[in-house]
Parts: C-alpha cells; sequence; structure tokens
C-alpha cells in the first residue's frame, strides 16, 4: 500500500501529540528542587512528591528546630531551591530572617498555617503565639500534608493527578495511624493517662488522645527550666504516683534526670519510660526516621511505660 506524503504528515502530527499528550516528554522535566525545614515535613514532601521531587531536610535527627540557626550551606541551598516549606508558628524562630529575605526570591510555604486559627493552642509562655508543635495530633498534620500537595500541584500542575494520588495513599495510612493511636491509649487508664517529658511540646498529642501534659520547660526550649519548676514538677509525680517520665530525642536529658533526683529526695522513685521524638525523626533509614513510624515509637512507648508493661 502507498502512503501519500500528506497522509504520512498527518500521521507524524498525530504521534506527535500522541507522545507529548502521554508524558514522555514531560520525563525529560527535572523535578522540582525542594527544602524542608524538620524531617516530619520533609518526610511528608517525599510521600507526595515521589519522583517528581528532589527534596532535602535542614534539620536532621536529634536537632531542635527552636534553636536552630541557618548555616551558610543552608541558605544557599534555600537560595537554590523550587520550593521550601517550613512549620511556621514560629517553631523555626532563628531562621525568621533568613527565611524573610528570601521572600520574592524563592517560594517559602509555612505548612502550619494550613490549621485554622481556632484549632491552635495557645502558647503560655508567650502569649498571642500559638504553639506550632501541631504534627502530635495526626489529623491536624493531615492539614499540612494537604498543604504540600497544594503547593506542587500549584507549581507542577502537569502532574496533579500524580500528586493526589500519592496524597491519597498517604492520607489513608495516617487515618489508620490517628486510629492506631486513638486504641493504643485507651489501653491506659484515664487516671493514669498523665505524660511528663523534657519540654511541652505534647500539647496537641493530649489533646487528641486523652493525656494530661506536663513538661518541664516551655514549649520553645528557648525557656529554661529552673529550680521551682523542678520542684513543682516532682511534687506532682509524687503526689500522683506517676510511674515514669521520659526524654526526648533533641532536648539534652540533664533536666529529666534533675528531675529524678528531686523525686527520689522525696523517697519515691520515677523511671525514665525511655526517649520520645519530639521536634525530630529518628535516624534516616530506620522506621522512626519516618513520621508514621516517629508516632508510633512514641505511642507504643509511652503505653508500654505506663502501664509499666516488661517488668
Amino acid at each position: 500500500m502507498i502512503i501519500s506524503r500528506h497522509s504520512l504528515s498527518v500521521f507524524l502530527a498525530v504521534m506527535v501529540i500522541f507522545v507529548l499528550t502521554n508524558g514522555v516528554f514531560a520525563q525529560d522535566i527535572p523535578p522540582l528542587n525542594v527544602v524542608a525545614t524538620t524531617g516530619m515535613i520533609g518526610d511528608a514532601v517525599e510521600n507526595i512528591g515521589g519522583e517528581r521531587v528532589s527534596a532535602s531536610t535542614l534539620m536532621g535527627p536529634g536537632v531542635d528546630p527552636h534553636l536552630y540557626r541557618a548555616s551558610e550551606g543552608d541558605v544557599r541551598r534555600i537560595a537554590q531551591a523550587d520550593l521550601v516549606f517550613f512549620n511556621g508558628l514560629h517553631l523555626e524562630a532563628r531562621m525568621a530572617d533568613v527565611l524573610a529575605r528570601m521572600e520574592g526570591r524563592v517560594t517559602t510555604v509555612a505548612v502550619g498555617e494550613a490549621v485554622s486559627p481556632e484549632l491552635l493552642l495557645d502558647d503560655e509562655d508567650y502569649p498571642g503565639q500559638p504553639d506550632p508543635h501541631i504534627w502530635f495530633d495526626v489529623e491536624l498534620w493531615m492539614k499540612a500534608v494537604e498543604k504540600v500537595r497544594d503547593t506542587l500541584i500549584e507549581h507542577d500542575s502537569d502532574h496533579a493527578g500524580y500528586y493526589r494520588e500519592n496524597t491519597g495513599t498517604y492520607l489513608a495510612q495516617l487515618s489508620e495511624l490517628h486510629q492506631y493511636v486513638i486504641d493504643q491509649a485507651e489501653r491506659v487508664p484515664e487516671n493514669q493517662r498523665v505524660l511528663i517529658t523534657a519540654h511541652d511540646a505534647f500539647g496537641y498529642f493530649g489533646q487528641a488522645y486523652g493525656f494530661e501534659v506536663r513538661g518541664l520547660q516551655g514549649i520553645s526550649t528557648e525557656a529554661e527550666a529552673g529550680i521551682r519548676d523542678v520542684r513543682e514538677l516532682a511534687d506532682f509525680i509524687v503526689e500522683k504516683h506517676i510511674p515514669a517520665v521520659f526524654i526526648e530525642s533533641s532536648v539534652p536529658v540533664r533536666n529529666i534526670e534533675a528531675v529524678r533526683e528531686a523525686v527520689r529526695a522525696q523517697g519515691f522513685e520515677v523511671s525514665i519510660g525511655g526517649e520520645l521524638f519530639s521536634d525530630a525523626l529518628g535516624d534516616a533509614g530506620t522506621f522512626e526516621g519516618t513520621y508514621i513510624g516517629m508516632v508510633t515509637h512514641n505511642i507504643d512507648t509511652i503505653v508500654g511505660a505506663l502501664l509499666q508493661e516488661g517488668e
């Protein structure tokens, strides 16, 4: 069969349109260069962005975001990024000037702004400022995840379907996680649901899952704990006969050790129930190095210690 020149031109034109609309050429589009401040945000970006993002996180395991100062290398990474996601709500307080300088040059997005103001807790130490630790309520964190999704779609609309599919899968996992935390918390009698940690990072966790929460330091670790704080917390532990207190991966152990000594001086013994991940994830490549792993580890550790399992 002989194909005319006109028919061949039409065929080639159709093939070009087919290839373009099916994204073959789109594979040559480089992934978005995305920088996240904390591991929790970075994990969300990787779950939603998948192969369409090249993601890096500024603050690794054991890093306290309240006290973190951006290095020269961090500033360069931020300046070269397509998108920068940060928590906001004054969590990265010492990076505020760097992020402000980047406005107009790089798109910076505060995922904490996705949470309605009426759902935010107040910071008692800093009136007018909200508690930034929203990731401890899984349902609130799902709002931050949706903010990441919407931002990626806005900047890479050709792959909107890909981002929506990934987000749907991740949100389903987070819904299961939320229910798991509820089920684990309900194993502890209500009068025993008392969580004492190095700093007051677990307010949203307490509100969502029915725990009374006490922290030696305030919401920000910039607030130093004094002798009076140690004594008052020790009195509370002895009065309530609380079996365990918890250290945090991003906060020095010495403060909680001081509380234990003050409790011991009153003739009562309180154990270290384990290490919780508060402001940072665990090591990369481990289960605790993911948001789901972090939350799972925390609730399992808390419940196990308060019920004195394994003793």
